[in-house]
């Protein structure tokens, strides 16, 4: 099943959600690291490149993802009342810290004018530059938004585990895998 259903998620929704949780964990840690680098260190110019690259490919997926989401259904929350809030809420701060935090990024790599090369692939122009301190501005948004995006994205993490073993509901399985339709549906 690729598509989701009002039951579940679909394999196509799954492997995004995976891949971007891996991926905003692996760019948090790579950021943090790349702070304590010196100048002469092997990995002072490869890690920004990886973490431009990297950061650029979550962008792309994060679009396709919400496009995703218009085209299939949205699987029904599961818990109480307060608990469905918090999950919608929980979310759109996930994708508004998503995207503040990739929109800086670029902002921080163009500032000088220069556009983003993609894995040495392709690159990304600079479209917005001479914003005054725009790569210092940049840089602090950038730093507390994926600091944000971190901590909401562990919380997010801890309770899908509290679904699972406090209330005992699919919330957790069906973002492993895709569940049958029950019969009483």
């Amino acid at each position: 099943m690729l598509k989701n259903t009002r039951f579940s998620y679909g394999w196509i929704s799954i492997a995004i959600h995976w891949i971007t949780a891996l991926l905003v964990a692996g760019l948090f840690i790579l950021g943090y690291w790349m702070l304590t680098l010196g100048y002469y260190d092997s990995w002072y110019r490869l890690g920004p490149w990886w973490h431009k690259s990297v950061g650029l490919t979550l962008l792309a997926l994060t679009v396709f993802r919400l496009i995703w989401s218009l085209l299939t259904p949205k699987p029904k929350a599961l818990g109480t009342p307060l608990e469905k809030v918090g999950a919608r809420l929980g979310h759109a701060l996930i994708y508004g810290l998503l995207f503040v935090t990739m929109v800086s990024g670029y902002l921080i790599s163009t500032a000088d004018g220069r556009g983003i090369s993609v894995f040495d692939w392709f690159e990304v122009p600079a479209l917005i530059t001479g914003i005054p301190q725009q790569e210092d501005i940049a840089g602090v948004i950038h730093w507390y938004a994926a600091l944000a995006l971190f901590i909401v994205a562990v919380g997010h993490g801890l309770a899908a585990i509290k679904h699972h073993v406090v209330n005992r509901d699919s919330t957790l399985r069906r973002m492993v895998r895709p569940l049958p339709q029950p019969h009483d549906e």
